[in-house]
């Protein structure tokens, strides 16, 4: 029996986990020998708003005994800190816990409008890997003001943090290449401005004669930007800062179809988060148009890491099945999103979902492709 602490959050990320539990409950079903137990913690905007705690200790030390954390989506724009900053408590989760590597798989699923009118566009398989506990988000909440003239943040890069995620980095197109992807990281930085993203990039080269094996390359982010719209089919493993990360991160799931398309997962050595990429979307809320793919998709990558943790064969069984049931879905073309055009909310594609787990029978999925 897994533990696993549920943070819905605010706006559709509510709409989106009840999604995943009720397949994540199917699939489970389904094997037959792995067990999740939810417990819901309040924490996000509407929590501020109504205590005036947006992550409450009771909340933190929930998901410090989880085996695992599933959040829907946090943050509203009217309900905003007194600095004037989003309420953003993934963010105090992601420092608290140590969940250091932002680990975002990017691909497409057959059946939908492609974003890209290249055909290569249908072999874009890569993984964002983002370092979450410094970079330039190390400073939030302590930004310099001066005279209200100037305001300063800093760039952080330590060499452990850097070592850390770079051999993640690497452990995972390990990982990838056994599953007959080419075993490259590429480091995304500015080493050729900063002196701190010079010292990112010499840390990352050291860290490649580790790895036998995995070729080891380097970029610049704004090239990367460039690169990622024009031959995206390219990359394996991108490993970069937490700012450019964050920004990397939503152009890569608009390769894909956008943000409804792409999980996510904050990973560190004792926890992980689940969570879709997506925002909580106020404008939608409450109206069933809210896509909860990116949130199963999500919810396959949390089953997955348990799997790998427990050494749970089951555990790996349901991941590998969900993810299938996800693909099946889209493939056949019975549900298409708002977001492409189609009229497929929450309920359809979440029930589509769910008798793909059924047509599925009991062949094993396919590995998730993270």
């Amino acid at each position: 029996m897994y533990k696993i602490a549920v943070l819905p959050g605010d706006g559709i990320g509510v709409e989106v986990m009840a999604a995943a539990k009720e397949v994540l409950t199917a699939v489970c079903n389904q094997v037959g020998s792995v067990r999740l137990a939810f417990t819901d913690y309040p924490a996000g905007a509407t929590a501020y708003q109504e205590t005036g705690t947006a992550l409450s200790d009771e909340t933190i030390r929930a998901c410090e005994q989880a085996d695992a954390i599933l959040l829907g989506a946090m943050g509203l724009p009217h309900i905003r800190y007194k600095d004037g900053t989003e309420i953003s408590p993934q963010l105090d989760l992601r420092e608290h816990l140590e969940l250091y590597a932002g680990v975002r798989p990017i691909r497409p699923l057959k059946g939908l409008s492609p974003r890209l009118a290249d055909p290569r566009a249908a072999k874009i398989d890569f993984v964002l890997v983002r370092e979450q506990t410094e970079g330039l988000f190390s400073e939030r909440g302590k930004t310099q003001v001066k005279d209200d003239a100037e305001a300063r943040d800093a760039l952080v890069i330590t060499r452990k943090r850097s070592e850390r995620v770079f051999d993640f980095a690497f452990r995972l197109a390990q990982r990838r290449r056994e599953r007959g992807r080419a075993g490259r990281v590429t480091c995304v930085d500015k080493a050729n401005v900063l002196g701190s993203m010079a010292f990112f990039r010499r840390i990352f080269e050291e860290r490649t004669k580790r790895f036998a094996g995995i070729m080891a390359d380097s970029a610049y982010v704004d090239a990367m930007a460039l690169n990622l719209v024009m031959k995206p089919w390219d990359y394996d493993v991108l490993v970069t800062e937490n700012m450019f990360g964050d920004i990397l991160s939503d152009l890569s799931a608009a390769l894909v179809g956008g943000m409804g398309m792409a999980p996510s997962g904050d990973i560190g050595d004792q926890h992980a988060l689940f969570q879709p990429a997506h925002g909580s979307a106020p404008d939608i809320a409450g109206t069933g148009h809210a896509n909860p793919t990116a949130m199963l998709l999500s919810a396959a990558m949390m089953l997955e890491w348990l799997g790998d943790r427990n050494g749970d064969a089951a555990a790996h069984e349901a991941a590998g099945r969900l993810d299938s049931a996800v693909e099946r879905a889209f493939a056949g073309g019975r549900v298409v999103p708002y977001e492409f055009g189609g009229t497929s909310g929450t309920a359809d594609i979440t029930r589509a979902v769910v008798a793909s787990l059924t047509t599925g029978g009991a062949t094993s999925g396919s590995p998730s492709k993270w």
